[in-house]
């Protein structure tokens, strides 16, 4: 390619990377820039050296670089303007990928849902004979929530949320082996839930499980759906790279990912402290464990949906 066509091809792109520059760019935009610099110098090196052209790029790529890496004291409020802004801004980029997590996993609800209906036998497949057994002796005992009492709070507190942190995480990692790794541990978990689901109101016990268990399941199932749509990100950015080279996209996608699942951690905390102290009461009041339930919406759709929404791309000022 002559010089003269190569400068044509990329002459406007320059101008409005010079211009970005100087209207204090994002680090997330910074890096998009310099990706596709360092890509036209190289290209310039090769073809044109030592030409006026080249050194053009060298400079423009340097002070992007300077940009990038120059050493800027953290404030005071890193720690809060982490989950402030930085998490709300990875949401936002990454709604579709939200969407699907939450259609994967609903579609697995219903696939258990139905199955347990069809096959008696489905529920022992997928839950195990001991939950199952357990279960029954529970119902017939006029306590059939009697596993949220099983055990002292403290030890259910760090189990479950361990527990809790595990399933997620891994929602989140397998989106390495691509999207559909992430797929699948949200389609089986869905399937767990519609079997569990299930299994009650075949003992009339729809109502009473519906309010127990989403009593802390409303945070916890949420954090494995945002997790996994954080997989869904990874995997994405690795399938589908668009003009980035492959390797800087994943990167680019799970360094986003894995800032939504490290946002997840004090709502991990705060199921597990549900679900461990809060849960075993279920002779609770119906007004009571609804406000539970719809505060946990409230502060689920708040955080991870309204605000990513409000919050301008890009803006940690707001």
């Amino acid at each position: 390619m002559k010089q003269s066509v190569f400068v044509k091809l990329n002459k406007e792109k320059w101008e409005a990377y010079e211009k970005a520059l100087g209207d204090s760019p994002s680090a997330d935009d910074l890096s998009k820039i310099y990706v596709h610099l360092t890509e036209d110098l190289a290209f310039s090196k090769a073809k044109y050296p030592k030409t006026s052209l080249t050194a053009y790029l060298n400079e423009l790529s340097l002070k992007v670089h300077n940009l990038i890496y120059k050493n800027k004291p953290e404030g005071k409020g890193r720690f809060i303007k982490f989950w402030k802004y930085e998490v709300p801004l990875e949401m936002k980029k990454a709604k579709m990928p939200m969407l699907y997590s939450f259609l994967i996993m609903a579609v697995g609800v219903l696939v258990g849902a139905i199955s347990t209906a069809n096959d008696e036998t489905f529920a022992r497949l997928i839950l195990g004979d001991g939950y199952v057994d357990m279960t029954i002796q529970n119902i017939k005992d006029g306590n059939p929530m009697g596993v949220y009492g099983s055990s002292d709070e403290w030890s259910m507190f760090f189990g479950i949320t361990s527990n809790n942190i595990r399933v997620s995480f891994l929602a989140f990692v397998a989106g390495v082996f691509t999207s559909l790794g992430t797929g699948f541990i949200l389609f089986r978990n869905g399937i767990m839930l519609g079997v569990f689901h299930y299994f009650f109101v075949q003992y009339g016990l729809f109502d009473e499980t519906i309010l127990t268990v989403w009593v802390h399941g409303t945070i916890e199932i949420s954090a494995i759906i945002i997790a996994g749509g954080a997989g869904i990100r990874m995997g994405n950015a690795l399938l589908f790279p668009g003009t980035y080279p492959r390797a800087y996209s994943f990167r680019e996608g799970a360094k986003s990912g894995m800032k939504i699942v490290m946002g997840l951690f004090p709502f991990f905390v705060l199921a597990g402290f549900i679900e461990s102290f809060l849960t075993r009461y279920t002779e609770w009041p119906l007004a009571a464990k609804l406000f539970i339930i719809l505060g946990s919406l409230f502060l689920i759709v708040y955080y991870f949906i309204y605000r990513p929404i409000k919050l301008p791309h890009g803006n940690t000022k707001n």
